[in-house]
């Protein structure tokens, strides 16, 4: 069971309970509610009640609630890239969506991540911290209880977790580094695809570019998304007539290449929910992407 423990300070002990843990643990008001509803914050170890006052010298603990997920375990690759009692970050395959939706009630990462806490002894509640396409491969980032989900949000929307990705891209792009700062949406709401929209609609998408490598009739990038929208690369790449090789959904149908989308999201940068000190993950590129880009760094 996680547990937040503080020794309160001369400095801290005119704060309260829900400061001192907010300051010094970034606990969000939803939380903190939650766990003193449930009788697991303690001053000195009595549960917190709402005449306590902390004074220096006095601990604080707050434990995590035992939580567990219910979807049915399937053998299914589940790859560590990084694990502790807070996260797991693993590198997804392809052919997998991350969790059961109307059209894939099983055989997703979720399950797979069922079997793998069974066959080492754990439990908790599966939370995608973020998302990846059925197609796309690379790091997932799982959270074990609900202040890591949190906090890693909040640094996504503060641009403090960085995502990098791979990509392979059908033709040649000239510029060797630029920005797409493009809104995307949806035109109709029944379908799966997005685009481009016109000035004033979608929402605001930001990626940026860097072309590592041209081959004949191809190039490989790499990208950071500023922004994360559904497919967001994807789109961009495809409005610039440079579609991710492997993509049916975006003109880069290839099947003589890759069965799918070569895109791979390679690298994270983001400080770590507990403590803060900064974690970087790194994820190989899947076999059959480096085979397309053997391939291709062949061709004559």
């Amino acid at each position: 069971m996680k547990e937040f423990r503080f020794t309160v300070t001369k400095e801290d002990e005119n704060l309260g309970v829900k400061k001192i843990l907010r300051k010094h643990f970034d606990f969000s008001s939803r939380l903190f509610a939650k766990l003193k509803a449930q009788r697991r914050v303690f001053l000195n170890d009595v549960p917190l009640q709402g005449f306590m006052k902390p004074k220096e010298g006095d601990v604080i603990r707050a434990l995590m609630p035992e939580e567990e997920s219910h979807f049915e375990p399937e053998d299914i690759p589940v790859i560590p890239v990084y694990e502790d009692e807070d996260l797991l970050i693993i590198n997804k395959p392809a052919h997998y969506t991350v969790h059961p939706t109307k059209g894939h009630s099983n055989h997703t990462m979720a399950n797979g991540i069922m079997k793998y806490m069974k066959d080492t002894g754990q439990s908790f509640k599966i939370r995608f911290a973020n998302r990846l396409d059925m197609d796309t491969t690379g790091l997932l980032i799982i959270a074990k209880n609900s202040h890591a989900q949190d906090e890693l949000v909040r640094q996504m929307h503060a641009n403090i977790l960085k995502k990098y990705y791979l990509a392979l891209v059908i033709g040649e792009i000239e510029e060797d580094q630029f920005t797409v700062d493009l809104p995307i949406g949806k035109k109709d709401p029944d379908q799966v695809k997005r685009e481009v929209m016109p000035e004033g609609e979608g929402r605001p998408s930001v990626t940026h570019v860097k072309v590592l490598r041209r081959y004949p009739c191809f190039t490989l990038v790499k990208l950071r998304l500023e922004t994360g929208r559904t497919h967001q690369i994807r789109v961009h790449l495809s409005y610039l007539r440079h579609p991710i090789a492997g993509d049916p959904l975006y003109g880069g149908s290839m099947p003589d290449l890759i069965d799918h989308q070569a895109l791979h999201a390679y690298r994270l940068e983001f400080r770590h929910p507990d403590d803060g000190h900064p974690v970087s993950v790194e994820a190989e590129m899947p076999p059959e992407m480096k085979e397309a880009i053997r391939k291709v760094e062949n061709k004559k």
